[in-house]
């Protein structure tokens, strides 16, 4: 069966459109329907579900999907590998970040990759943790930057340590301590990240059998420094994640150790390109200051 009809396939699993994925792709709507029609076809049974929003994959077209995004990655890693025996540097790393590392690391990332390596593309997809996980089960990114040690489900470079903070106004009366227990948190109304996927935060106050008094769930992390900057409650974020704070506010390191580890994750053996990446991320954050 062609190739061009798994690409089709899926782009329409990713965008849930036929227009769009012709669009995206170059081609007709109805030779996007047509490919379809032949892979149900030619499979006996239904790929597509069709609906007045949109259309989405049936269970057994992701099924298929996922088999047939395996089979797009290994021919993308052979044109990969036969450009590299060339000696060219070529290919596309399609890459899963959460908010933290698109802002801070990933414009230097893109900047140098660019300079050394001009034809080698990257691709960010912006999620949580747990969308980074799927997309990487699911074949949809090549590599993913994640918060945990270990999986058994994924190989993982341990990459840098982020200490959590406890983020302050002026009005909390946490504000002149030189550090934080968990302990003292107690009933001070408290600004929980949420999000799906490990989650550091509740994961420490897990460890250490603390309830915090939360008063709301946040999962962006400028909405949580907003609320900490308008004295509505305190929290603990990541390091990486206190940029640009107002002059009101300020961070205390807790007592208990406390750190996310941000690592990048695979599912597969890296590709040329994929491996050019981290070579140039690594080498990065060498020279990246603490």
């Amino acid at each position: 069966m062609s190739l061009v009809k798994y690409e089709i396939l899926n782009m329409v699993g990713e965008v849930h459109s036929f227009t769009k994925a012709a669009e995206l792709l170059g081609l007709t709507q109805s030779a996007v329907s047509h490919a379809i029609s032949s892979m149900e076809k030619d499979f006996g049974f239904n790929l597509i579900h069709r609906n007045r929003t949109g259309v989405t994959l049936t269970e057994d077209g992701m099924t298929m999907l996922i088999a047939m995004r395996k089979v797009l990655s290994a021919e993308e890693h052979l044109r990969q590998e036969a450009a590299h025996i060339l000696g060219v540097d070529k290919g596309t790393v399609r890459v899963g970040v959460f908010s933290t590392i698109s802002t801070h690391w990933m414009p230097n990332i893109i900047r140098l990759m660019e300079q050394r390596y001009p034809g080698i593309q990257i691709e960010l997809r912006e999620g949580d943790y747990y969308e980074i996980e799927q997309w990487l089960l699911n074949g949809e990114v090549d590599c993913g930057f994640l918060n945990r040690t270990s999986s058994k489900q994924f190989d993982f470079i341990a990459l840098k340590r982020d200490p959590l903070l406890c983020i302050v106004s002026s009005k909390s009366p946490l504000y002149d301590k030189g550090e934080v227990d968990l302990n003292e948190i107690g009933d001070t109304p408290f600004i929980m990240p949420s999000y799906k996927g490990t989650n550091d935060v509740i994961a420490n106050f897990e460890k250490y059998n603390v309830r915090p008094n939360v008063r709301f769930h946040l999962i962006d992390e400028k909405g949580i420094l907003s609320m900490v900057e308008h004295h509505l409650g305190i929290s603990i974020l990541p390091q990486l994640a206190m940029a640009g704070l107002m002059n009101n506010v300020r961070t205390l390191p807790l007592k208990q150790e406390s750190f996310r580890t941000i690592g990048l994750s695979t599912k597969q053996k890296l590709s040329p390109a994929t491996q050019k990446f981290v070579e140039v991320l690594k080498q990065w954050l060498a020279t990246v200051k603490e």
